[in-house]
C-alpha cells in the first residue's frame, strides 16, 4: 500500500473513529477532577497518561525541585517562646523575693497558673488570626466595607487605646495608675551618673550587696534596650552609658560564679543543672535570667561590629548558663548565626565562637539545630551572581566545616543527604538539559555546597570511614565538569579541578585531572594581540559574559590558572614511583601547545612548565634505576622517596613555590587551597571546647587566646561609645 498524501493524512486524522476516541479518552482524563479524598491531582493524571501513551519514563521530567538547604530546614527549629511573663525587670524589694523563695509551694503554684494562661492566650492568639483572616476576605470581596474601616480608623485606634471610656473605666484606671506609680516611681525619671554606677559596682565587689546588683542589673536592662522601647532610666550622657555596660559585661559572669559557689574554670553545663534544686539557685536564679535576656537585646538592638565583638567575647563565659532556659538558648543561636553569617572579621570569629561552644556543650537537638541554622546561612550568602567578598564567603565554608568536624557521625547523614540532593539535580540537568536545571547547576549556591562537602571530606577521610561519600563526589564533580565544555563555563570548570586536586590530595587517591586542565589550556577563542579587554576574577564568577570571551585578557587568565592547577597536581605525584608515566601524555600535548604560543610572556611561562616537569622525571627515572624492588611490591612502591618528600627536596616542589608566589601577587590564589604537600600524615588532633572561656579571650586557630584582639576591641568600645 502506497504512502497517504498529506490531505488524506489530514483527513484521517480529523475523522477516523479510532483517533476521535483516543482524543476523547485524553480529553476526559485531562479535563477530570479529583476530590481531595482519594489523593489524586490533575498533574498526576497528567503525568501517568504520557508515561502509559509514548511508554517513556518521565521521573526525571517530574523533578522535584526542593531547595538545597532542604535536609537541614526539616530540623531547624524556632524560637521555643518564653514560658515567663516577665520582661526581665528585677524589683529592688529585696525581702519580698526572699518570702516568695522560701516558700517553694507558691513556685509550683505559680508556674502552674501560668503554664494555664499560657494555653490560653495561645487559644486566643489562634482565635484571634481566625476573625483577621475572615476580616481581610470580607474587605477583599467588599470595597465599600474596607471604605468604612478606613473612614472610621481614628475611632477604632481610640476605642483599642482605651481613649473613650466611660466613668467608671476612668475610676478604676485612675485607681491602677495610682498603684502602678507607687512601683515605678523609684526608676521613673531617675538620670543615672557615673558616680552612682561606680558606687553601685564598689557595693557588689567589695560588699557582695545583692540590693546594688540589682540596681545594676535593672539599668542595664534599660540600657540595652535604649532607643528601641521606653524606658524609666535616662544616663547622664554616653560616658555613663558605656561604663555601665563594660562593667556589666565584664563582671556579672564572675558575680554570678560567686553567689553560686561556683570555680571561674567551670566551664560545663552539668554544675548549673546540679544547682537547679537548690534554694541558692532560686534567688540567683532571676539575675541570671535578666542579665542573659538583656544581653541578648543588646546583639539585637547594637550596629556596631567592634562593640559586637567585645559583647560576644565576654558573652561567652556565660554559656553554662543557659542550660537552664531552653528557650534563651534558642534565641542566641539564632542570634550568633545571624551575626557569623553577616558580620565580618572579629565579629564573625566570635560569632562563629559561640556557635562552636554551643553544639558542643550541649545536647544532640541542639547541635542539630546550630548545624541547620548556620547550612541555611551560608547558602543564603550564597545566592549571588556576583560573589563580592570572596574571603568572608571562604571564611563561612570552612567554620562550618569545622563545626560539621565536631560530631561526623551526626553531620555525615546530613551530608549525605545534601550530595544526594546535588546529584538527583544534576541527573535532572544531564537527561533533560533544561534551562531551569542548567542555571542551577551553574550557580554559585550549588558550587558553595559542593565546595563545603568537599572541605568537609578533605578534614576528616583520614579518621573516619567517608569512602561512599568520597566517590560520589568525584561522580558528581566530574558530572559537573561534563555538562559545561563551553569557555563561559571555565570559571566554573577550574573550581571542579581544584576540588578534585583537594579530594586526590587529602586521601591519595589518584583523580585523573589533567585532561580537563589541558582542555582549557588549548581552547583558542581569539587570535594573539588581540584587544585586552576587562579585567576578569575566576574567582567571582561561575559563568562569563560573552563580551569577555573574544578578549586577550580572559585567555591569559585561563592559561595561567591552568597552569597553576596542572602544577598542583603535578606537584602531589611528584615524588611518586609512576610520575614519568604520569607525565607523558601530558608533555606530548604542552608541546604541541607551545608550538602554536606566540606571546612571550605566555611562552616563556609554559616553557618553563614543561622543563620542570622533565627536571623531575628525570630525577625520578634516576632513583627508581636505583632501587632493587619489583612492582608487585606495594609496601616498597609506597616508602618510595619518602625521605625526599618529607624534606621537598624534589626539583618540580621548588619551581612550585614560585608559581604560588606569583598567584599571591596577583591575587589568584584560589581560594587559600593551593598549598605544599604535607610532609607526613597524622591523625587529626581535633580542638576540643575551650574549658577557660570565663577569661573571655578569643581564641584563634591554634586554642591560644587573643588577648590583643580583646584589649584593642575594648578601647575601641570605649571610644566609639563616647564620640556617640
Amino acid at each position: 500500500m502506497g504512502k497517504l498524501g498529506k490531505k488524506a493524512r489530514k483527513f484521517a486524522k480529523k475523522n477516523l473513529q479510532s483517533v476521535l476516541k483516543d482524543r476523547r479518552k485524553k480529553k476526559a482524563l485531562f479535563k477530570k477532577r479529583y476530590s481531595s479524598k482519594n489523593g489524586k491531582s490533575i498533574v498526576e493524571d497528567k503525568a501517568k497518561l504520557i508515561h502509559d501513551s509514548n511508554g517513556r519514563n518521565t521521573e526525571v521530567e517530574a523533578f522535584d525541585d526542593s531547595p538545597l538547604d532542604a535536609p537541614f530546614v526539616e530540623n531547624e527549629s524556632d524560637v521555643v517562646a518564653d514560658s515567663s511573663d516577665s520582661d526581665g525587670y528585677l524589683s529592688e524589694d529585696i525581702s519580698r523575693e526572699d518570702e516568695t523563695g522560701s516558700e517553694p509551694g507558691k513556685f509550683l503554684e505559680g508556674d502552674r497558673c501560668t503554664s494555664e494562661l499560657m494555653a490560653q492566650n495561645i487559644k486566643i492568639q489562634e482565635d484571634l488570626a481566625v476573625q483577621k483572616k475572615k476580616l481581610e476576605r470580607l474587605k477583599r470581596k467588599d470595597p465599600s466595607f474596607s471604605k468604612f474601616l478606613e473612614r472610621y480608623k481614628e475611632d477604632i485606634e481610640a476605642l483599642q487605646n482605651g481613649d473613650v471610656s466611660s466613668d467608671e473605666d476612668e475610676t478604676s484606671n485612675r485607681g491602677r495608675d495610682s498603684v502602678t506609680e507607687d512601683n515605678q516611681d523609684k526608676n521613673t525619671g531617675k538620670v543615672l551618673t557615673v558616680s552612682a554606677i561606680s558606687s553601685w559596682c564598689r557595693l557588689v565587689k567589695e560588699e557582695q550587696k545583692k540590693e546594688a546588683f540589682v540596681c545594676v542589673l535593672n539599668a542595664y536592662r534599660a540600657a540595652c534596650r535604649y532607643g528601641a522601647e521606653s524606658v524609666g532610666l535616662r544616663f547622664q550622657n554616653a560616658e555613663t552609658f558605656c561604663s555601665l555596660v563594660m562593667s556589666v559585661l565584664s563582671e556579672a559572669d564572675n558575680i554570678f560564679r560567686g553567689l553560686l559557689g561556683l570555680s571561674s574554670s567551670s566551664y560545663k553545663k552539668e554544675a548549673i543543672l546540679k544547682l537547679k534544686d537548690t534554694p541558692q539557685w532560686v534567688n540567683v536564679k532571676p539575675l541570671v535570667k535578666s542579665y542573659l535576656r538583656s544581653t541578648l537585646s543588646l546583639l539585637d538592638q547594637v550596629t556596631d561590629s567592634d562593640i559586637l565583638a567585645f559583647a560576644l567575647t565576654r558573652f561567652r563565659a556565660s554559656l553554662p548558663f543557659f542550660a537552664a532556659f531552653p528557650y534563651l538558648l534558642q534565641r542566641l543561636i539564632k542570634t550568633t548565626v545571624h551575626l557569623w553569617a553577616t558580620g565580618g572579621g572579629m565579629l564573625a570569629s566570635a560569632s562563629f565562637c559561640i556557635v562552636r561552644n554551643v553544639a558542643s556543650l550541649f545536647s544532640t537537638d541542639c547541635f542539630d539545630n546550630c548545624l541547620a541554622k548556620a547550612f541555611v546561612a551560608y547558602l543564603a550568602q550564597s545566592r549571588a551572581r556576583e560573589i563580592v567578598n570572596n574571603k568572608h564567603l571562604q571564611f563561612l565554608r570552612n567554620s562550618l566545616a569545622d563545626l560539621c568536624s565536631l560530631d561526623v557521625q551526626k553531620s555525615l547523614p546530613k551530608a549525605t543527604a545534601s550530595v544526594r540532593q546535588l546529584s538527583k539535580i544534576l541527573q535532572w540537568g544531564l537527561r533533560t538539559k533544561k534551562k531551569e536545571a542548567l542555571k542551577r547547576i551553574c550557580s554559585w549556591e550549588y558550587a558553595n555546597c559542593i565546595n563545603l562537602w568537599v572541605g568537609f571530606i578533605a578534614a576528616n577521610i583520614q579518621d573516619y570511614d567517608l569512602q561512599p561519600l568520597f566517590f560520589t563526589m568525584v561522580q558528581l564533580i566530574n558530572g559537573v565538569v561534563g555538562l559545561f565544555p563551553g569557555p563561559r563555563y571555565f570559571p566554573l570548570r577550574l573550581n571542579c579541578i581544584q576540588w578534585l586536586n583537594d579530594l586526590s590530595n587529602s586521601t591519595g587517591v589518584f583523580i585523573p585531572i589533567a585532561s580537563f586542565v589541558l582542555d582549557v589550556l588549548e581552547y583558542k577563542i581569539v587570535r594573539e594581540g588581540g584587544k585586552p579587554g576587562p579585567a576578569l576574577s575566576f574567582q567571582s564568577v561561575v559563568k562569563l559574559p560573552k563580551n569577555c570571551l573574544k578578549s586577550q585578557m580572559f585567555q591569559d587568565e585561563c592559561i595561567t590558572s591552568a597552569i597553576e592547577q596542572l602544577s598542583s597536581h603535578f606537584l602531589q605525584w611528584s615524588y611518586h614511583i609512576s610520575f614519568p608515566e604520569l607525565a607523558t601524555v601530558p608533555l606530548i600535548r604542552l608541546k604541541k601547545f607551545y608550538e602554536t604560543k606566540t606571546k612571550e610572556s605566555l611562552h616563556r611561562a609554559i616553557k618553563h612548565l614543561i622543563e620542570q616537569v622533565e627536571k623531575n622525571v628525570d630525577f625520578v627515572k634516576r632513583r627508581r634505576g636505583e632501587v632493587a624492588f619489583s612492582p608487585n611490591d606495594h609496601q616498597s612502591v609506597e616508602a618510595f622517596l619518602q625521605f625526599e618528600k618529607s624534606s621537598l627536596s624534589s626539583p618540580f616542589t621548588q619551581y612550585y613555590r614560585s608559581v604560588l608566589e606569583k598567584a599571591a601577587l596577583k591575587g589568584s590564589h584560589k581560594n587559600e587551597k593551593i598549598s605544599l604537600p604535607r610532609r607526613e600524615k597524622s591523625k587529626r588532633k581535633r580542638v576540643q571546647p575551650v574549658e577557660n572561656a570565663a577569661n573571655g579571650g578569643l581564641i584563634n586557630g591554634s586554642g591560644h587566646k587573643d588577648l590583643d584582639a580583646v584589649n584593642g576591641t575594648k578601647e575601641r568600645v570605649k571610644r566609639r561609645a563616647l564620640e556617640a
